[in-house]
């Protein structure tokens, strides 16, 4: 009896003729990253459990809702629920904050949240994010948010709106918990009962409810801004003169707190309202606590991450372009076994230069290997039989001008085929209208 096992729900898989759209985005993030300075650092799918319960925070709801944690012997490990604390937790182990600051670093990973599945929210999503660890400047917040908005802008991603806030320090901040226990305090009987948790271990969680009555009650809440100490006013006031500079376009909201505890000072998220209600496609800010709580050392940080999933239903949804997914180059047919010899040696020669090609691996006849070079949209087609190889050469055939050409059967096919597959790349890009920009 055959087994129907599919997919865990919550979770996608990405087929290779879907997979060049996930390569646009990651290209572009990664070049645009380390145009920025910023290096590539890979950490583990799993952290030990502490880690997270002490930099993301007890009282949110990725620690208390949808962590997956599993127990190996006697020591709990999760797997990640977000990017950051793992990279912390790298940086300072592997001693990177040692070394010339500020250090930058980026990553393009999966992380794992038990939630309820929906468009842009699964349950396995992937991000692409990055770090920025030894600055306290507001030069460094407006750096990271001048990297997201690029990415986004050479994805050409349309009607995406910044939003800033400042959640201020930790002197601020106990000014305004005081405000919020005091205004949720008076409707505490219509508070969630997550949410009378909150109201006394931290109160600015109330403002980031999902339930429906806690959240039109937080509507009329106090402000961060209104108390603010006179650093994180100053911080907030110099991040606006420089997106000022920088000629990038904003919105204060100052009702984002974003859903960790490790925040501080700037927050922000770039959304849009054209894939429902999961429309942070962007969402970061200072964190100058985090390394602190970790490692006993003060250690400014930064940084953002964005939802690739969430990224890509934005992209189908305003018609975006992408790279062009690759196709094959070279479809060698041949007609007898001594033409077969011939196609496997000229496959390597054209794979070994970095050509993408290919020859029949199902006993084929040459009207069916034709009609599979057609289906796999193979650019060039040569049919190699006895009088081709008797002759030193055959037809080099473009397979969508059809045009053919004479290509030698001996160590030029190699140059030759190279010289035709370039004129006709740079006749396409010669045509196109909107090469995508990187």
């Amino acid at each position: 009896m055959a087994l129907n096992i599919k997919r865990p729900n919550g979770t996608e898989d990405v087929i290779p003729r879907d997979v060049h759209k996930w390569h646009t985005i990651e290209k572009i993030a990664r070049e645009t990253a380390e145009s920025y300075g910023f290096g590539e650092i890979r950490v583990p799918t799993f952290e030990n459990t502490d880690l997270y319960l002490r930099s993301v925070g007890e009282t949110t709801d990725v620690v208390q809702k949808e962590m997956y944690t599993v127990m190996a012997k006697e020591t709990k490990f999760t797997l990640r629920p977000e990017g950051t604390a793992g990279v912390i937790r790298a940086l300072l182990q592997n001693g990177l904050l040692n070394e010339a600051l500020p250090q930058r670093v980026y990553y393009t990973l999966s992380c794992f949240r038990h939630e309820r599945p929906q468009a842009g929210r699964l349950r396995e999503f992937h991000q692409f994010g990055l770090e920025m660890a030894g600055s306290d400047s507001p030069a460094a917040d407006a750096e990271i948010i001048s990297l997201a908005s690029t990415i986004l802008r050479r994805l050409e991603i349309k009607n995406v709106k910044l939003l800033i806030n400042s959640i201020g320090c930790p002197t601020c901040r106990a000014e305004y918990h005081k405000a919020l226990r005091e205004y949720f305090g008076a409707h505490k009987d219509k508070l969630c009962g997550t949410c009378h948790e909150r109201l006394e271990k931290n109160p600015m969680r109330l403002l980031d409810c999902k339930v429906p009555e806690c959240h039109e009650i937080g509507k009329d809440a106090p402000i961060i801004l209104d108390y603010l100490c006179d650093e994180c006013r100053d911080h907030f006031e110099k991040l606006k003169l420089y997106l000022d500079t920088l000629e990038i376009e904003y919105s204060i909201d100052p009702r984002i707190v974003r859903g960790l505890d490790y925040y501080t000072k700037t927050v922000f998220e770039f959304v849009t309202t054209e894939i429902g209600a999961q429309g942070t496609v962007c969402g970061g800010g200072r964190y100058d606590g985090l390394i602190e709580e970790l490692s006993g050392h003060h250690v400014p940080a930064l940084g953002f991450a964005m939802g690739i999933e969430r990224l890509l239903l934005v992209m189908e949804k305003q018609g975006c372009d992408y790279l062009t997914p690759r196709r094959c180059e070279l479809y060698l047919a041949a007609m007898g076994d001594e033409a077969y010899t011939v196609c496997l040696k000229l496959a390597k020669q054209v794979r070994e230069y970095g050509y993408y090609a290919e020859y029949d691996v199902m006993d084929r006849g040459i009207k069916a290997q034709m009609k599979y070079a057609n289906k796999i949209g193979a650019a060039f087609t040569v049919v190699i039989g006895d009088n081709e190889i008797s002759e030193g050469k055959a037809k080099l055939k473009d397979m969508e001008s059809g045009e053919e050409h004479d290509i030698p059967l001996n160590d030029k096919f190699l140059g030759t085929f190279d010289s035709y597959y370039v004129d006709k790349i740079m006749n396409v890009f010669d045509d196109m209208e909107n090469p995508i920009p990187l």
